[in-house]
């Protein structure tokens, strides 16, 4: 066999025991899929477990030795695109609505022989006589191809009357009195006779308009028949109402458990709502059901579907109030607020942490795309809230950041130099990035990098020299400070509060690395007076002090220069302000002088 023969032969290997290998995880996948929804669980179970029967075949196609024809390659790929449409609807039937598949009952049933039909014809292709597969296997196949071919012919059908009695409730006016025989039935067919059942079938619910991106109006509708259906049943059970949350104290000689309004019941339990929170959508939902719902991964308002701008959660006191008031006026103790404990850091959920956690890994990469994409989300997260910027701190990611100061790659530059600036936001934050020996790359990024970069570079070098509760906004400051002429006015992503900077280890570390001949050269660039003014003292202050040997120092930087300009075209509070500044370098010039003088003078007398 020629050398291009032999390399053919094993990149077909390769792509047919990539597709077994595809194959068999799918099966392990549809097997652990389980719980099927009351109205297709026969169907459901049936395609489950004929799929479940072929795994043998895949996995002596596995072990074989022999090469799988590439006919028979081509079969097993088509199966392998049924087995996927297969799981997509086995899913389904597991975890989505159970209303919603009773009232979609045709195109579910659709989609059960569209796959049905996909499976028959892929295991049709096959011919068992090419591949190494033993007899018991081979038998077993065939038997479950059959089995397919039949159901292909056969169309099933569901519950009539539950479909039925489903579509009538559906189309009834919000206002409109159901038959309690019909609920009765419902609650009963449906399985929706627990506030676990009730729950999971709200969340199903929730999940399905988070995946169209739309409520729709039919879900809307599906949404108003779960309510009546928790109404009729916690009629049928009052004790069910508020199993932990509230309970019902009799009064007048009545235990009848009161509707709860819709307003007071979260979205996503149906539940009255004891802690109520809003969302940056306006939305209110119960806390412990939204933040279920963020930590799964979602960012959007289940009930709009808008994407949240932020995840912070607001507690909604005036709900929170009339609830109590509406509990009170039925004879009802109004819902307990959950004990909250922890240090600060629970602020961060278990699911924000796990994403943060995932970027770190990431970012610790060799794959520069994984790199970029980490670093941006990070920067991301960091800008939005303190909540993020504590997570993201504790999780260990400052010195990864630290480290991709010096990368070639200037998009994983800029991403990394921003997270840092976002993240000196928070207070605590700065100590550890100093720490971390931060400020030579920062002065790195603010001599070689991108302009965004050395902007942003800036801006951190302020921030962390800037102490809490500053009065005025040094980003801004810094901003100008790097902008070339032409360029004045482009908006800044971080915000580091304060012009007069404090921070003893920031101001340690930046005069340590020699970042004041940057800072000082690029003042020349500033055409603002107080954006002048202010860099220029910051200058100062990063020295330290304003005694002799730091204003000299200064002075040998060139500070002199952007001082006398001020004196001369500026305003008259520049004017005087430059001139003070001008008078001490001045005085302190000379001072250092004299000494000089002195001890020169001294040396040659003895």
């Amino acid at each position: 066999m020629e050398e291009g023969e032999k390399e053919a032969a094993v990149l077909a290997a390769a792509a047919a025991g990539s597709v077994v290998e595809s194959l068999m995880a799918a099966v392990e996948e549809i097997a652990a899929i389980s719980d099927y929804r009351n109205a297709y669980k026969k169907q459901f179970c049936n395609l489950s477990r004929r799929i479940k029967l072929l795994a043998p075949m895949f996995e002596e196609l596995k072990e074989s030795k022999d090469p799988i024809p590439p006919r028979a390659v081509r079969a097993l790929e088509k199966l392998n695109g049924a087995l996927d449409s297969a799981k997509d609807l086995l899913r389904l039937g597991s975890e989505g609505s159970k209303i919603f598949l009773v009232l979609e009952r045709d195109r579910i049933m659709e989609r059960f022989h569209e796959i049905t039909s996909q499976l028959e014809v892929a295991l049709n292709e096959i011919s068992f006589n090419e591949i190494d597969i033993s007899d018991e296997v081979k038998e077993q196949v065939e038997l479950v191809h059959a089995q397919f071919k039949r159901a292909k012919e056969r169309i099933d059908t569901t519950d009539p009357e539950l479909y039925a009695d489903l579509s009538s409730v559906c189309h009834m006016n919000a206002d409109a009195r159901i038959d309690s025989a019909i609920l009765q039935r419902l609650t009963e067919k449906l399985q929706l006779m627990t506030i676990s059942d009730l729950k999971q079938e709200s969340l199903a619910l929730h999940e399905m308009v988070d995946a169209s991106g739309d409520p729709g109006e039919v879900i809307e509708k599906m949404s108003m028949l779960l309510k009546r259906i928790k109404d009729f049943v916690q009629t049928q059970k009052p004790e069910m109402s508020t199993p932990t949350s509230a309970k019902v104290i009799p009064s007048h000689g009545t235990s009848k458990t009161p509707l709860v309004p819709d307003d007071f019941r979260c979205p996503i339990s149906l539940e009255l709502m004891g802690d109520p929170v809003i969302v940056s959508t306006g939305q209110t939902y119960e806390r412990e059901f939204i933040k279920k719902w963020l930590e799964a991964g979602h960012n959007t308002c289940p009930k709009t579907q808008q994407r949240l701008s932020s995840t912070s959660l607001t507690p909604n006191y005036v709900l929170r109030s009339l609830i109590a008031q509406w509990c009170q006026a039925n004879g009802m103790d109004p819902p307990k607020l959950p004990a909250r404990t922890g240090k600060p850091l629970s602020v961060c959920s278990a699911g924000e942490h796990a994403k943060v956690v995932d970027l770190l890994h990431k970012l610790s990469s060799q794959n520069l795309e994984d790199q970029r994409s980490a670093a941006g989300e990070l920067r991301l997260l960091a800008k939005r809230n303190t909540d993020n910027r504590i997570c993201i701190a504790e999780a260990g990611a400052i010195p990864l950041l630290v480290n991709l100061l010096s990368t070639q790659d200037v998009r994983i530059q800029e991403h990394a130099v921003t997270a840092l600036l976002n993240l000196s936001i928070y207070e605590e934050n700065k100590g550890k990035i100093i720490v971390s020996g931060a400020v030579p790359g920062i002065v790195h990024v603010l001599k070689r990098g991108s302009m965004e970069a050395r902007e942003n570079a800036a801006a951190t070098l302020f921030s962390l020299s800037v102490p809490k509760g500053g009065k005025k906004d040094a980003a801004t400051v810094t901003f100008q400070l790097v902008q070339l002429p032409g360029e004045q006015g482009k908006g800044c992503e971080g915000r580091a509060h304060g012009d007069t900077p404090s921070h003893p280890d920031g101001k340690a570390a930046i005069r340590a690395v020699e970042a004041l001949p940057m800072l000082v050269k690029v003042i020349e660039w500033v055409t603002q007076e107080q954006g002048k003014m202010q860099q220029l003292s910051w200058c100062i202050s990063v020295m330290g002090s304003s005694s002799s040997k730091h204003l000299a120092e200064l002075q040998e930087q060139g500070m002199m220069v952007p001082l006398r300009e001020m004196v001369e075209s500026g305003t008259n509070r520049g004017k005087r302000k430059a001139a003070q500044l001008l008078e001490q370098m001045t005085g302190s010039w000379s001072s250092r002088r004299k000494q000089k003088l002195k001890r020169k003078t001294q040396a040659q007398l003895s």
